[in-house]
């Protein structure tokens, strides 16, 4: 057990903003698959495609965060079993979360292309943006198996303290995105198909690096064959870790799919800019989502060393330390957004900048909130308790409906809610929701 990774003893601060700290620029580096096909979509496209890049993200939070989910619990026993100092353990579980993601990610990769166009039309898509995001979502699920396999070996690196070697790797696929969508998008002039080309390519190469890392490099971990077949009782308990953390998402995600339905209503250019003001909120989300990873990987080793009152501490360290960050990034996105907005479009449209600007205000107000609600949130799952953030989900479900019908006879009038589910899980996923 390599001393620099283990978060059970020592100063809790200083392990923990070591660990997160890498944490957040790796999620900067994922980030920028979407935000980096937003911006040359939008610059080199249409705004249009823009739209429609931004209409498939309440339902891409719905099918690859559902995934995505999984990966993060099923390698919740790996954090327990490191902090018990059980090696052999620590390779049992990763063997078998790695052979799960990948047959789950299979199972979704088909129900989603099953599913997508009719979500598509069941959110009110405009006829004339439907044929876009459906070309870019057909595409981009092909990735969900290489999406599971990379992030489900992130948290297996990450959940024995290792969060160093993923941003090194993410570093090398968001190269590969950025050069790719160039050549895709404004070279050869291929739309949203080429950005959900160029996204799926890095994704493969995101999963062959950091299993590179798992199988041969990474210390901490030796997985052998026999790790790799599929034992019942453990698959059986990682399963039931995961399915919760999944549901969070899907319930969740119903609700966004339901508020994006009141968004399409106002046209493609109020959906352009709520969609790049998304990525810009996402953006400025990452210090506290990065916060909230670090807090389940602290929270999972101290869980499994049996060092309650430990827990206890670092999780009022790190509820102090995100809201405080959380003050600050709400006054970097009120000021800075608007400018960062500009950044997706060739020409300045108005009613697109208004959009993005209401959007702005709006979010910035409530980020000390999410702060709260991404430690707590990721602390309980660390423990294992999986369950209690899908009732929490649940309520977020109601709530976003409730707002919803409460708008309605206000359609002039834009709302966003904030979804703090979406930006929970380690490999990150984000997807804007609003009314």
């Amino acid at each position: 057990m390599k001393k620099e990774n283990n978060m059970i003893k020592g100063s809790i601060l200083k392990s923990v903003m070591r660990f997160a700290l890498p944490i957040m620029l790796s999620q900067l580096l994922q980030y920028n698959y979407t935000f980096v096909d937003n911006i040359i979509v939008g610059r080199y496209a249409s705004s249009a495609a823009l739209a429609a890049v931004g209409n498939v993200g309440a339902i891409n939070s719905f099918i690859i965060g559902a995934a995505l989910g999984l990966t993060s619990g099923f390698t919740i026993p790996v954090a327990h079993a490191f902090g018990e100092g059980d090696r052999r353990k620590v390779a049992r579980y990763a063997g078998s979360s790695i052979v799960i993601a990948f047959l789950m990610g299979l199972i979704i990769v088909v129900a989603a292309h099953i599913v997508s166009t009719p979500l598509l039309r069941l959110i009110g898509t405009p006829d004339e943006i439907i044929g876009l995001s459906a070309g870019y979502v057909n595409i981009l699920y092909f990735a969900v198996p290489l999406q599971m396999l990379s992030n489900n070996f992130t948290a297996i690196s990450r959940a024995v303290g290792e969060s160093k070697k993923p941003l090194y790797f993410f570093t090398v696929s968001v190269i590969v995105n950025f050069v790719l969508d160039l050549l895709f998008v404004k070279e050869f002039g291929w739309g949203v198909k080429g950005a959900a080309a160029a996204t799926m390519i890095s994704h493969a190469v995101a999963a062959t690096l950091t299993g590179l890392y798992v199988f041969r490099f990474n210390r901490n971990i030796d997985i052998k064959k026999e790790d790799l077949r599929l034992k019942k009782e453990i698959a059986l308990k990682q399963i039931k870790l995961g399915i919760p953390v999944s549901l969070q998402f899907t319930i969740t995600s119903v609700g966004s799919m339901a508020l994006q339905s009141a968004v399409n209503s106002f046209g493609a250019n109020v959906m352009a800019g709520f969609t790049a003001a998304a990525r810009v909120e996402n953006l400025t989300n990452i210090p506290m989502s990065g916060f909230g990873v670090a807090a389940q990987t602290f929270t999972g080793q101290n869980y499994g060393a049996e060092n309650y009152n430990r827990i206890i501490k670092g999780s009022r360290l790190l509820l102090l330390t995100s809201v405080l960050t959380s003050v600050v990034m709400s006054l970097v996105l009120f000021f800075a957004g608007p400018f960062l907005v500009s950044l997706f479009m060739s020409e300045q449209n108005e009613a697109i900048m208004a959009a993005a600007k209401g959007y702005i205000t709006a979010v910035s107000r409530c980020y000390c909130l999410v702060a709260v609600l991404l430690i707590l949130r990721n602390t309980l799952q660390g423990m294992g308790f999986t369950y209690a953030n899908t009732v929490a989900g649940a309520g977020e479900l109601f709530g976003r409906l409730a707002a919803d019908i409460a708008d309605f006879p206000y359609r002039g009038i834009a709302i966003k809610l904030y979804d703090g589910n979406r930006h929970g899980v380690g490999a990150g996923v984000s997807d804007p929701d609003y009314v």
